[in-house]
């Protein structure tokens, strides 16, 4: 592996190279661009196969029998960690590519899952008497493929849906009952299902409640959007530090499982970190740092509030938000007004009047007639 990323290294910089020289643009110059961009795309996925490679090959994990478990417990934590660095690049860099496609979130989580699902429940047995580990693992993929069809078709026109986190809250719950052979392994596997209902919750309260099942604003992420995809990195780290070789050593050496459920709730941070810096990189430098400068501006105002001219003659009509750079300014509360942004009527909008506390029910403020408070 670190062969083929020394190679893949060596390429990237030889194009990058050539790209910035602007030579043989007619001819060679956007055949360098098709494999410069794929490759640049590849290299987390590449760094983080790398990384995981070299943690089971520094404590002989994955050998011999175990190859199926670790790879399927890799491979499936890895998922949900790569969903959630997903959800961060469309929740700070995706809304406008939504928005042209015409497509919603839950749309392309819906496809996804439902293919996963389709793979998951043709390979999870391997011929023999069926275990339970068996049949609960191939119910998991019937559920995914049928729950992914039922969100493919409520998501179709852009729409949202509640079915791909409902989905996720549902594998978490059977996680969480996932009875394994060691104690430290149950708790380990409860607390990845906890953390996956956690997210699925999460999930469903900001797509309902929070974003009023609209898309999100560009540039205007909300704090609480954060937390699905940091739940989802927590679930993939649990899940991927759950295999009977990594759990048994944690036992034999004596780990409980609330230190080896602290080491795992420290790593996701550090992950999330990762995903999350990296994404405000690409968003705030170069040839993004501009339009990232723009939205910023732009969004200023979109919490609802909006700073009052403080010239008290409005005529009547839409009251200006204007400030002129210089001019001493007057920060109380009462300088500002909540903005109707789906009506322009004043009637009920509360105003500062002639320099003291009134609010001007009848929009009368330029003739003198407010109820005084």
């Amino acid at each position: 592996m670190a062969k083929i990323i020394t190679f893949v290294l060596i390429v990237q910089t030889a194009c990058g190279v050539f790209l910035k020289l602007h030579v043989l643009e007619g001819t060679v110059r956007p055949w360098v661009k098709r494999v410069h961009g794929p490759l640049g795309m590849a290299f987390p996925v590449i760094g983080w196969t790398q990384m995981l490679f070299g943690v089971a090959t520094a404590f002989g994990y994955c050998r011999g029998g175990n190859l199926g478990q670790c790879a399927a417990h890799y491979i499936m934590g890895s998922a949900f960690i790569g969903y959630a660095a997903i959800l961060v690049i469309m929740l700070n860099l995706g809304g406008r590519w939504l928005a042209r496609t015409g497509q919603s979130q839950e749309m392309l989580d819906s496809a996804v899952i439902t293919v996963w699902g389709i793979i998951n429940t043709f390979t999870e047995h391997h011929g023999g008497p069926w275990t339970h580990k068996d049949m609960q693992h191939t119910m998991m993929g019937v559920l995914w493929w049928a729950g992914g069809m039922l969100g493919l078709f409520l998501s179709r026109k852009g729409r949202r849906s509640f079915v791909p986190a409902a989905i996720i809250v549902m594998t978490g719950w059977g996680m969480s009952a996932h009875t394994q052979s060691l104690m430290i392994s149950t708790k380990i596997h409860a607390m990845f299902g906890y953390a996956l209902m956690a997210a699925g919750v999460c999930r469903i309260i900001e797509v309902c409640f929070v974003l009023h099942d609209q898309p999100t604003p560009p540039g205007l992420a909300r704090v609480f959007q954060q937390l699905p995809p940091y739940l989802l990195t927590l679930g993939g780290t649990l899940f991927m530090s759950a295999t009977d070789e990594e759990l048994r050593h944690a036992d034999d050496v004596g780990i409980d499982y609330v230190s080896y459920a602290l080491f795992d709730f420290s790593l996701s941070f550090i992950i999330y970190l990762v995903i999350s810096g990296l994404v405000h990189l690409y968003a705030t430098t170069g040839r993004n740092a501009a339009k990232y400068a723009e939205l910023d501006t732009v969004n200023a105002d979109a919490e609802g509030y909006a700073k009052l001219n403080q010239n008290p003659h409005t005529n009547g009509g839409p009251r200006e938000v204007l400030h002129d750079v210089g001019e001493e300014e007057d920060d109380g509360p009462e300088a500002y007004e909540l903005t109707d942004r789906g009506s322009h009527s004043g009637d009920s909008d509360a105003v500062k009047i002639g320099g003291e506390d009134e609010v001007d029910w009848l929009a009368r403020g330029a003739r003198g007639q407010g109820v005084r408070l």
